[in-house]
């Protein structure tokens, strides 16, 4: 590690020689603090004492492998006691208070193992000024606001796809394509307005949520509800596609029909897959008190469930049986989707509300959501859910933007 060049470091490095502005900085690694070797930085100080103060930042050679934050920056005396004082401050506060934050990151996120003793530092002016993060999310930047340090009063934390200055926007295309590879930048906007560039960070390998929903997602065209008061929920879900299974009973009634005349046919198998199904549907609701349908297919299969209610019309006795049973199937299918408070589906369907269901106390808590797609999409999104994995049993979140359209993600 004692010659790797931090990813801090050396990507400031690169941005400075490449035009942009960065304040003066210089790197002292670790060994020039365990020689006490510092010719260069005493140089360094020298054409900055009229600052009295220089900001240090952390700069361990494996840094980049750990979340941004997770190793401080210090403000200092502009002199080589400062300095050494800040390094010494950064080694305790990651030994003490942020040890449990290094233990977890190597634990969940596979982080490396670390020498905190290994810690350089970047040091430069101390700039006054508010300080903003920009990184592209998707495909529009994001502006992350911090305080003013200036100012008395201060402004809370904000984000914004809007920069107050179009120059960071332009700013931070140039440095994303000088580096090659989507990145965060830290800007500190000067009391006279001046853009500094004080830090860029490597993330084209973390994947954010929003581009996991992105790559997991559909957006669909509406929905429909009475309360609204919260523009996200999950819920467990259970696919539901009744053409799919009409055709599995259209099928076995092929495979029962009799080769010879003489056996006598058995009806028990096609009535114990109906009787399963309904089974399925029962024990899913039994395991989740609050759950979404997501209905490829509901009752919109009239012409299959025709051609499987009759056909077996040359054995009559038989036929009554399995007409009996689709019918029920039709109740207990209608039973179950009366217990889902989320459906998802064409926009044909819509939950049948009433009083009690729209507005009742119970709503209070746990209003009804209807999703809907078109129909002239249903063949479209119906596809792109299979295309995505979506399953019986996955947990869904549904997100509504700002246009009141459902977006549909899977966990």
């Amino acid at each position: 590690m004692k010659n790797k060049i931090p990813e801090k470091a050396r990507l400031l490095e690169k941005l400075r020689k490449n035009g942009f502005k960065v304040p003066d900085f210089i790197y002292v690694p670790a060994d020039q603090f365990n020689n006490n070797n510092f010719t260069q930085l005493d140089s360094f100080l020298d054409k900055h004492r009229e600052s009295y103060k220089v900001i240090a930042r952390s700069a361990h050679p494996l840094e980049s492998e750990y979340t941004g934050g997770t190793f401080d920056s210090l403000d200092t005396y502009a002199d080589i006691g400062g300095i050494k004082y800040a390094r010494n401050r950064m080694i305790k506060i990651a030994e003490t208070s942020k040890w449990l934050s290094i233990r977890r990151q190597q634990m969940f996120n596979h982080a490396p193992q670390i020498d905190i003793n290994e810690m350089g530092v970047i040091v430069m002016p101390f700039v006054n000024g508010s300080s903003v993060m920009a990184k592209m999310i998707v495909n529009h930047w994001e502006f992350g606001y911090c305080r003013n340090r200036s100012h008395k009063v201060q402004n809370e934390p904000h984000i914004t796809n809007v920069p107050h200055d179009h120059r960071l926007l332009k700013l931070s295309e140039d440095i994303q394509k000088v580096l090659g590879f989507r990145c965060e930048i830290e800007y500190i906007i000067a009391t006279d307005g001046e853009i500094y560039v004080v830090q860029a960070k490597d993330i084209s390998n973390i994947e954010t949520l929003e581009e996991k929903e992105s790559q997991h997602s559909i957006k669909l065209d509406g929905i429909r509800r009475i309360r609204k008061r919260r523009n996200y929920r999950e819920r467990p879900v259970y696919v539901m596609d009744n053409k799919a299974f009409y055709i599995n009973v259209i099928s076995q009634c092929e495979d029962f029909v009799p080769k010879n005349k003489e056996l006598k046919p058995d009806i028990n198998g096609i009535i114990s897959s109906i009787k399963a199904y309904e089974k399925e549907l029962e024990s899913f609701a039994l395991r989740h008190q609050r759950f979404a349908v997501l209905g490829f297919s509901i009752q919109d299969s009239s012409e299959l469930y025709q051609i499987a209610n009759h056909y077996l019309e040359d054995l009559p006795d038989l036929q009554k049986v399995l007409s009996k049973a689709l019918h029920t199937n039709l109740y207990k299918i209608d039973i179950f989707l009366a217990e889902a408070d989320t459906l998802i589906a064409k926009d044909k369907f819509r939950i049948n509300l009433c009083s009690h269901d729209a507005y009742g106390i119970d709503t209070v808590r746990n209003p009804l959501w209807s999703a809907y797609w078109h129909v002239d999409r249903h063949d479209k999104v119906v596809k792109e859910f299979i295309h995505l994995g979506f399953k019986t049993g996955d947990t869904i979140g549904i997100d509504i933007d700002a246009e009141d359209r459902p977006i549909i993600s899977r966990h």
